[in-house]
């Protein structure tokens, strides 16, 4: 984002800071995709990710009187989504420890609701979509949350440092053991069946 962008996200904030509910619902319109995506896959299910973000702009909305006009905006939205995130996962894991349910995997959803495949490249594609999401979606949360904010929002390592409070060579760092694991995660997944024996 650019300076001029951040400037202006950073005087609707202190607008909605305000009460000016207009220059609050300018930012979501300007953020919610963004923020969605990185949330889709942080938490690797479009349900939840959209859950969180609603809660990280619930959330923003009742702290923003609390926000830094010297930091970017899009970051402080970001540093609350994370963390709404992290804190739906750790109930969610609560929840399968104490019920032992497990929610509907998005390929079971997508079997429901088209019961007619696409061609057979359409659902190789889907299938190893859904794998690297699952993977993403396994990786430890400091990793995960380092990866997707430098290899899928495009953002420097200093970025994300500030946004996740950690340092530059932290992100390094953490993007280096998410990259291994996944690699090593979908090495394992993609290699035939007789290999794993």
């Amino acid at each position: 984002m650019s300076s001029g962008a951040e400037a202006s996200d950073n005087a609707l904030a202190q607008r909605a800071a305000a009460g000016d509910e207009r220059a609050f619902a300018e930012l979501v319109r300007r953020h919610k995709d963004g923020l969605y995506r990185l949330l889709r896959r942080y938490t690797g299910d479009p349900e939840d990710a959209y859950e969180a973000a609603h809660e990280a702009f619930v959330a923003a909305w009742s702290v923003l009187g609390r926000y830094d006009p010297g930091r970017p905006f899009g970051a402080w939205l970001r540093t609350i989504a994370i963390n709404k995130a992290r804190d739906r996962g750790r109930r969610a894991r609560v929840r399968r420890l104490l019920f032992g349910t497990r929610p509907l995997e998005e390929s079971e959803a997508m079997d429901v609701a088209d019961p007619a495949r696409a061609a057979d490249e359409a659902v190789i594609g889907r299938q190893r979509s859904q794998k690297l999401d699952r993977a993403i979606a396994a990786l430890p949360p400091q990793l995960k949350a380092a990866l997707l904010l430098t290899a899928f929002e495009g953002r420097s390592q200093q970025e994300a440092g500030a946004i996740l409070g950690v340092s530059t060579k932290t992100v390094e760092t953490r993007v280096y053991r998410a990259r291994k694991i996944l690699a090593e995660r979908l090495d394992a997944e993609l290699r035939p069946s007789a290999d794993k024996a």
